[in-house]
């Protein structure tokens, strides 16, 4: 089976970006992660964080809470009431889905985060693979690579992994995410980025 179409999911320190540039760049395929964001906010006519801020939950309660602050000194309450609103989410949310779609049916592509592998289960030449780790070693590696302390890397473990399950309830319904969801997962506990990318070529290229 051609598989021409890879959608790597990945937790926070698992390396899974990594993986798809060596993947993207060893197959001659395209790496697609913020074109997804870019794409939705084109067709939408918003800027691109306004579409980043509907992927991030924490970034949207903000938001909400910062126009509230503003109706409370001053500022309109037609502003908080629209921050509040969930059809404007909820518009963007299947937009994003959209793309994702419109972007895979161009084939060849290395589709990294966005949940991709759940919309597009099913497609044909689709390969869909989990990159994951043990909290602690993801936690070691954002402390080296961010340069902060094992509390606060740890703190953004759990808050990445939480932020990810409530993305996969919000746009795809998906209350549990389970091993059945993705036809490859990686662990790079012990398998370096660079081992997983050659058991994935191989698979690929059988």
């Amino acid at each position: 089976m051609q598989f021409t179409v890879v959608a790597i999911s990945r937790t926070l320190g698992a390396g899974g970006e990594e993986l798809g540039t060596i993947l993207a760049d060893e197959l001659g395929y395209r790496y697609v992660d913020s074109e997804i964001i870019d794409r939705a906010a084109a067709l939408a006519r918003v800027a691109p964080a306004e579409i980043a801020r509907v992927e991030d939950r924490a970034a949207a309660t903000s938001r909400v809470l910062q126009k509230l602050d503003e109706a409370a000194t001053g500022g309109t309450l037609e502003a908080a009431v629209q921050a509040l609103d969930p059809t404007v989410a909820e518009g963007y949310e299947h937009l994003i889905v959209d793309v994702i779609r419109e972007t895979a049916a161009m084939g060849f592509m290395v589709i990294v985060a966005h949940g991709a592998s759940i919309p597009l289960a099913g497609m044909p030449g689709l390969l869909r693979v989990l990159v994951t780790a043990s909290p602690e070693v993801r936690a070691e590696r954002v402390a080296t690579e961010e340069g902060v302390g094992p509390t606060v890397a740890r703190e953004r473990v759990a808050a990445s992994d939480q932020a990810r399950a409530d993305y996969f309830a919000r746009f795809f319904g998906v209350v549990r995410e389970l091993p059945t969801h993705y036809d490859l997962l990686i662990n790079t506990d012990v398998l370096s980025v660079d081992h997983a990318a050659r058991a994935l070529l191989a698979v690929i290229r059988e």
